[in-house]
């Protein structure tokens, strides 16, 4: 089913080209006062049709809110959130399967029943739903000053290590300058990403990159082990994100080279209160935070819509055919991926604490 989270509840609806996207937030504690200017910051951070680098798509994701707030305030019932399509063109789309996309699978998986134009309910399209969302969450976890925030990592083979230091994870305010940005990475970096994009771009190709995110004010002890680790619940909704194809926490699978006496995060003892030298471990042990900084990272594919000819079927004729796409394709997604990195961080942490309210040592939230 359609459906994540524990005290939260989330269900997304729509495709691509159909009249609209949306989602139901069940489970938001009441009167909790939402600004609707920061929501509509929020999605203008994913919103298409923003430069040179996005897809032409012109949508200015304007949200409706159907149910779930009122004077302002989260009523304690379902928050429902539409955004309608203004620049859908689905007549563009055929039977022809791309290569990359789920047509394929969705074809085996419903029988040609689905509406696939753009993608349909599997489009990059129903991550802005998921920005709504999550910009209620960051909203709400702001009260206790926890922070959702990340970076363009990487683009192609192009890091952005001017960030990647041992301080950097603790640095809050640099990390919520650079997150802010219109292309969130160093800027000397960021130049050079910029143009190995719109060199894909030019060649009818694509490019995938790496988003980092983390998440500060974080208390310690927030998690519960085996199934509901708080690395099981964040990767369960950052692996929701079409086209992400990897997630690690901390340093990750650099771990694996590492020896113990490097990868271990050596401890002290300062004014009654325990803490680590290091963050190699992205602030969660054993599935349970530690009050660092948690740390995760989210690998995001080359977008499969491009212009370079390929090899593909037409799926009602039954044919091999050489598919070229014309249609209106971001020649990399991982730019706009950012907001919904965070967004899907903060409603993971919401989730955790509501679920887990007064059931160990960890302060949840009051209803």
């Amino acid at each position: 089913m359609n459906v994540w989270g524990n005290a939260i509840k989330l269900s997304i609806f729509g495709e691509s080209h159909g009249a609209a996207v949306g989602i139901v937030v069940d489970g938001l504690p009441a009167g909790e006062v939402i600004d609707e200017g920061a929501v509509t910051r929020e999605m203008e951070r994913r919103a298409p049709g923003r430069g040179p680098l996005a897809t032409a798509r012109r949508e200015t994701d304007a949200l409706e809110v159907l149910s779930g707030l009122y004077g302002g305030k989260t009523t304690g019932f379902p928050v429902c959130g539409v955004i309608r399509s203004a620049d859908a063109r689905p007549d563009v789309y055929n039977a022809a399967l791309r290569p990359g996309h789920a047509d394929w699978t969705a074809l085996l998986k419903y029988g040609g029943h689905a509406d696939m134009r753009g993608g349909g309910h599997f489009s990059g399209r129903l991550t802005a739903p998921l920005v709504f969302a999550g910009s209620l969450a960051k909203q709400i976890l702001a009260r206790k000053n926890i922070e959702a925030l990340a970076r363009i990592a990487s683009i192609e083979s192009i890091e952005d290590n001017e960030w990647r230091n041992d301080g950097m994870t603790n640095d809050r305010e640099g990390f919520r300058a650079l997150s802010s940005l219109d292309f969130p990475a160093s800027p000397g970096v960021g130049m050079v990403m910029k143009k190995a994009i719109e060199a894909a771009r030019d060649a009818g190709d694509s490019v995938g990159g790496v988003v980092e995110g983390a998440v500060f004010g974080l208390p310690g002890g927030l998690g519960e082990p085996f199934f509901g680790s708080m690395e099981s619940a964040a990767a369960s909704l950052l692996f929701s994100i079409p086209a992400v194809k990897g997630v690690e926490f901390g340093d990750g699978f650099r771990l694996a080279a590492m020896r113990g006496s490097e990868a271990n995060d050596s401890l002290y003892v300062r004014n009654g209160v325990i803490g680590a030298r290091t963050n190699h471990n992205g602030g969660i042990l054993g599935g349970i935070t530690n009050g660092l900084p948690l740390v995760v990272r989210a690998a995001f594919k080359p977008t499969p819509s491009i212009a370079h000819p390929q090899d593909s079927v037409d799926a009602v004729m039954m044919k091999n055919i050489i598919l070229e796409i014309k249609g209106r394709h971001d020649p990399c997604v991982t730019p706009r991926a950012v907001p919904v990195v965070e967004a899907c961080l903060a409603l993971c942490v919401l989730d955790m604490l509501l679920t887990f309210k007064g059931t160990n040592s960890v302060g949840g939230i009051k209803q």
